[in-house]
């Protein structure tokens, strides 16, 4: 009999060690990390990476030299035509900045030293991490099911009012709804939020995220270099 609950309790261990350990709120790791500007950001271990919780909005490069700013105000063509690295912003304290892809792929880099803007694979492995299959990360257009919940903040705040995907911040990324710049200058903001990655097509168009108030799924595509869009960095 004792042979035979030491053999169950021993089965007991083995199923747990090889159960796939999920983070929850209460085992999240969070540190800090600050940029060449002075910007403190409160960052989170996701799986195996470490990602800001918060959007960049450092307004000069690693070596401290300037990255172009235009404003909002009659500005749209400047943006449109600009052809430098360049970002701009509506509030940059709550939603950080948004950044041409000429800044995210300039060799002075945007990120805080020992981190850098994640690629294409470090946002599926992000995402993959969260739930979503294989299959669904390298689709393009909406995939995932409920992954955008899991990423929004707590009870959709600082989202409109019947957001669809009910926010539950369960990794502590804490994303809030920064819009982007159109390529043609225009500001769209308050029902979505767009995020670059490090990569590009042979044709220079940019892989990114998107995640929308009507939506629970996450958005995957490529576009024009000339969008602003927010960015979140990843540890190297």
């Amino acid at each position: 009999m004792k042979q035979t609950l030491f053999f169950i309790g021993l089965l007991f261990l083995g199923l747990q060690a090889c159960q796939k350990k999920t983070n929850t709120p209460n085992e999240l790791e969070f540190g800090t990390v600050t940029d060449v500007d002075g910007n403190a950001y409160k960052t989170v271990k996701i799986g195996d990476q470490w990602w800001m919780c918060e959007n960049l909005r450092v307004k000069h490069f690693q070596d401290g030299s300037n990255i172009t700013y235009i404003g909002n105000v009659n500005q749209d063509a400047n943006w449109a035509q600009i052809t430098q690295p360049a970002f701009s912003f509506i509030n940059d304290t709550v939603f950080g900045c948004y950044y041409n892809h000429l800044a995210v792929k300039d060799v002075k880099k945007l990120a805080p030293i020992g981190w850098h803007i994640p690629s294409d694979e470090e946002w599926k492995t992000l995402e993959k991490t969260i739930g979503m299959s294989e299959n669904q990360a390298n689709q393009f257009a909406w995939r995932g099911n409920n992954e955008a919940e899991k990423l929004l903040n707590k009870n959709s705040e600082g989202w409109p009012v019947g957001t669809v995907p009910f926010g539950m911040d369960t990794y502590g990324f804490g994303m809030l709804p920064s819009g982007c710049r159109l390529f043609n200058g225009e500001l769209t903001f308050g029902n979505n939020a767009f995020f670059w990655s490090s990569s590009s097509e042979a044709n220079g168009n940019a892989y990114y995220r998107y995640v929308d108030y009507q939506k629970k799924n996450i958005f995957r595509q490529t576009t024009y270099p000339q969008y602003g869009m927010s960015i979140r960095c990843v540890k190297d």
